[in-house]
């Protein structure tokens, strides 16, 4: 049986950013600690994977300086920011620069990786395998500890700009 088809539109740059651009997420900053200090790069591509065993994505791009360092470490800190984080998650974006000039964070008692301080929550994780994925890389991870703050909301992206919720968050468990 044959079936005619339509020939794809040409997905551009510009028009996956625009329609992707519709799906907030939240925002996040990765660190490792390697032997030649604390290392970060802010991460929007992240995602619980699975309960049991508690596995999390990320998603590097491959053009990342950052990342390498991360990788050497195999383990690894996902910070989740609060709202007023925008100036960490724009600092933690920037190549090139003392991405922890200022910022305050403790080592992670699994991973020795950098928990932001005022982060909404960290998730201490262990490189569980990585896939290639066109530009980026797909690691799942192993969660080895975390935490998490609460009466705080998160930071997210949405249309290209990073901003915090208006309301706070409703009582446990997402319900009124």
């Amino acid at each position: 049986m044959t079936t005619d088809r339509l020939p794809s539109p040409a997905i551009t740059s510009t028009r996956y950013r625009q329609v992707l651009g519709q799906f907030v997420t939240g925002v996040t900053v990765v660190t490792a600690m390697p032997d030649d200090g604390p290392v970060g790069f802010t991460c929007q591509s992240f995602g619980a994977l699975s309960m049991d065993p508690p596995l999390v994505l990320l998603c590097p791009g491959k053009g990342s300086t950052s990342w390498p360092k991360v990788a050497s470490t195999g383990r690894f800190a996902v910070n989740l920011l609060a709202q007023d984080q925008i100036a960490a998650a724009r600092g933690f974006a920037v190549r090139g620069s003392d991405k922890f000039a200022g910022v305050r964070w403790s080592a992670g008692g699994f991973s020795g990786a950098p928990l932001l301080s005022g982060a909404l929550g960290w998730l201490e994780c262990e490189i569980a395998t990585v896939h290639e994925a066109g530009d980026h890389w797909i690691v799942v991870a192993r969660i080895l500890d975390l935490a998490a703050a609460t009466g705080r909301l998160p930071l997210t992206f949405f249309r290209g700009t990073l901003a915090g919720l208006g309301a706070p968050p409703p009582g446990p468990g997402g319900r009124s």
